[in-house]
């Protein structure tokens, strides 16, 4: 009975059992924060590169007949590539750009970027993070059967060249 009130009573060790149970929660909870950090800078990143490319697509790169020239929607993808910046833990899909509603006045640019997280000895599910602009051109072209059926294409047409 004195042993077992001596045991009960002493408090060596403690301190090390509490952290031996703590530091793994707390470890997991800087690595989430770090994680989730990551995201941020890569939407950042993404963002910008989108709205670096809507400025581009306002843009008339020389009027012919009161019509404007658009960038080509390789030269979209190719400004948002560019400009896109982010963590290297993860990767960017090439940006697409959508130009079935250009005849509409607009386009839409596309971004996708994947990151697999890592855990000490267990790998998370990949987080896929898309975003999407719409870029209003600064001239409206007509449908892409009609630009691509004419003998000589109004300038505006250029935003369906892909090279």
């Amino acid at each position: 009975m004195n042993r077992t009130v001596r045991i009960s009573r002493d408090q060596r060790g403690a301190a090390a059992i509490e952290a031996a149970i703590a530091l793994p929660v707390l470890v997991s909870m800087i690595y989430g924060i770090f994680t989730i950090g990551q995201m941020f800078e890569a939407n950042a990143g993404i963002q910008h590169a989108l709205g670096e490319g809507a400025r581009n697509g306002n843009l008339c790169l020389s009027v012919t007949n009161g019509a404007c020239a658009l960038p080509t929607s390789k030269q979209l993808s190719d400004k948002v590539n560019s400009k896109l910046f982010g963590t290297s833990s993860g990767t960017f899909d090439a940006p697409s750009v959508d130009t079935s509603t250009a005849s509409s006045g607009y386009v839409t640019i596309t971004v996708t970027y994947h990151q697999a997280p890592q855990f000490a000895f267990f790998k998370l599910p990949t987080i896929n993070l898309s975003r999407s602009k719409r870029v209003y051109l600064a001239d409206t072209p007509p449908t892409q059967s009609t630009c691509n059926s004419a003998t000589t294409p109004p300038v505006s047409c250029s935003i369906y060249t892909t090279t």
